[in-house]
């Protein structure tokens, strides 16, 4: 018999799909279905705890821009 599990729809570009599809993979306690290229249906208490390990993984990645050395700013 089909049994219905509540969740939390998220839309989000690929690439950051792809982080939290990364996250998951440790522990499989995120996800509870990958939809498509764009969307993903997470579990409803882990949301919070998603979003802190996005923020993590983006300030690794994100670079805020430099000034050049020779502009005249």
């Amino acid at each position: 018999m089909p049994r219905a599990t509540g969740g939390i729809l998220i839309e989000c570009e690929p690439a950051i799909k792809s982080i939290i599809v990364h996250l998951d993979s440790v522990s499989h306690d995120i996800i509870i279905e990958d939809l498509d290229e764009q969307h993903l249906l997470v579990r409803p208490n882990m949301v919070h705890l998603l979003k802190q390990k996005l923020e993590e993984r983006l300030k690794e990645t994100y670079r805020p821009e430099e000034p050049l050395a020779d502009s005249d700013g």
